[in-house]
């Protein structure tokens, strides 16, 4: 599933095709996504909009028009969004396209259809951060994400703290894939009680995470799976994983076999050599 620096980079690469363009007419496959799509909807208000912003919040791409009516994106495991050609052919997982005023096409394509597209009008789009948003906890690296937060959310948590991290409601847009890096980049075992920690541990984490997720925008995102990003090119952040994905190989630092568990059902990549239960 593509996690936060995916949909940052194609966040990034869409803005410039899509910022000011107005959007005229708006095809669906007719299959359902996660939920059904709201082509009426969609080909009711949004036709004749100018879009404004192209931004992200979480895991979601979120796409505002000139009267503030929002549609936001999510990917789900499979899916990817790209530009092409109106003559273009449309690939059989194709399943939403917003057609734009230069001939351009924004396509949502989504081979396992777990992605899901929703529109908000203004006045919930204006008040998303209490609606659509609500449960969804800060930016990692927004202001509101701080040592004091984390604490004041694990107290008494006995969850594994890669578990507590990857709930959307404490932090936004961290995977499995990212949980992964940053437990192992700050040296704490992916078993380890979220409510254990100390305010050190937390600043430590939100120091690493900022900086592997900022790696990993510049880097085009990870290739994993089906992910391309806006510009049909494949990300390479891949190429610096230390744990994910490289169970039985050595570890960079200390070259103990890196061990592979299942946490919460996800697969989970340590060293424990490194992160010390």
């Amino acid at each position: 599933m593509p996690e936060l620096p995916e949909v940052e980079v194609i966040c990034q690469g869409l803005r410039p095709h899509l910022t000011n363009r107005i959007i005229t007419a708006i095809s669906c496959s007719g299959k359902s996504l996660r939920y059904p799509v709201p082509h009426a909807a969609m080909n009711d208000i949004l036709c004749g909009q100018t879009i404004r912003t192209v931004r992200r919040r979480a895991k979601y791409l979120l796409i505002a028009t000139e009267d503030d009516t929002l549609a936001i994106i999510h990917l789900g495991m499979t899916g990817n969004l790209g530009i092409f050609p109106h003559s273009a052919p449309v690939k059989v997982h194709d399943h939403v396209r917003w057609l734009l005023d230069n001939g351009l096409e924004l396509r949502l394509n989504d081979t396992r259809r777990f992605g899901a597209v929703w529109l908000l009008p203004p006045e919930q789009a204006r008040d998303r951060e209490n609606g659509f948003f609500g449960n969804t906890g800060p930016e990692p690296f927004g202001r509101l994400c701080t040592p004091a937060h984390f604490m004041t959310l694990a107290q008494r948590r006995k969850q594994p703290v890669k578990s507590f991290l990857m709930d959307s409601r404490v932090v936004a847009g961290i995977g499995n894939i990212y949980a992964n890096e940053i437990l192992m980049a700050a040296g704490i075992h992916p078993l380890r009680q979220a409510c254990a920690l100390e305010e050190d541990n937390w600043q430590r984490i939100i120091t690493l995470t900022r900086q592997i997720l900022t790696r990993a925008i510049a880097c085009g995102g990870s290739t994993i799976s089906d992910f391309i990003n806006a510009s049909g090119e494949s990300g390479y952040f891949q190429v610096n994983f230390t744990v994910y994905g490289r169970k039985g190989q050595p570890c960079h630092q200390c070259g103990s076999p890196i061990e592979k568990i299942q946490i919460g059902g996800r697969a989970s990549y340590f060293c424990p050599g490194c992160q010390k239960g």
